[in-house]
C-alpha cells in the first residue's frame, strides 16, 4: 500500500513532495496505539472474533481509499482504517500462534516474521506493477481483493481453532 501511495500522491493532481507524504504515516499511528486493545482481546480468548474484525477493517478501508482523488479525507479515513485493521490482526497473529506451541516460541517468531516479510515485499511489487496498469483503481481492487480473500480463508478455516 504505502510503496504504491507514494506514485498518485507525488503527481499531479496532488503533487506532494515525500515529506508530506511521510507525514500521512503519522496517521498510521493511530492503528499502532490500537494495536495494544486488539492484543489484549486476544490474550483473553477472543482471537477469532478479532481476527475476523482486523479482516473485515482491511476490506472495508479499501473504498474510501479509493476515493482518494476526490476526497482528501477519505485517504485519511482508509489509512487510518487500513492500519489499524492491519497492526491488530499483526498482534493478534502474534497472541495466537505464541500460545499454541509455547516451547517453539522463537522458531514460530522467526517463520511468522520471515511470511510477514515475504507478504510485505509481494505487496510492494504487486501493487506497484498493478499501478502501472490499472492506476489507483487498480490498486484498491488488488488490496480488497487479497482482503476478501484473507476473510474467505478466515471464514473457512475458523474452526480449525479453540479461540473463540
Amino acid at each position: 500500500f504505502w510503496s504504491a501511495l507514494v506514485l498518485p500522491l507525488s503527481a499531479p493532481p496532488f503533487r506532494f513532495s515525500h515529506t508530506e507524504i511521510g507525514a500521512l504515516g503519522m496517521v498510521g499511528v493511530i492503528g499502532a496505539l490500537a494495536a495494544g486493545r486488539a492484543g489484549k482481546w486476544a490474550d483473553r480468548g477472543y482471537g477469532q472474533r478479532t481476527s475476523a474484525a482486523a479482516l473485515a477493517m482491511l476490506l472495508i478501508a479499501w473504498w474510501p481509499l479509493s476515493l482518494m482523488a476526490w476526497s482528501p479525507a477519505a485517504l485519511l479515513v482508509g489509512i487510518v482504517l487500513l492500519d489499524l485493521g492491519g497492526q491488530a490482526l499483526h498482534v493478534t497473529n502474534q497472541s495466537m500462534i505464541f500460545r499454541t506451541r509455547p516451547e517453539a516460541h522463537s522458531r514460530l517468531v522467526g517463520l511468522y516474521m520471515l511470511f510477514y516479510a515475504f507478504g510485505s515485499g509481494l505487496g510492494a511489487v504487486s501493487t506497484t506493477a498493478v499501478y502501472a496498469r490499472g492506476g489507483w483503481q487498480g490498486v484498491c481492487l488488488l488490496g480488497a481483493s487479497v482482503s476478501l480473500l484473507a476473510l474467505l480463508f478466515w471464514l473457512i478455516t475458523r474452526g480449525m481453532t479453540t479461540s473463540r
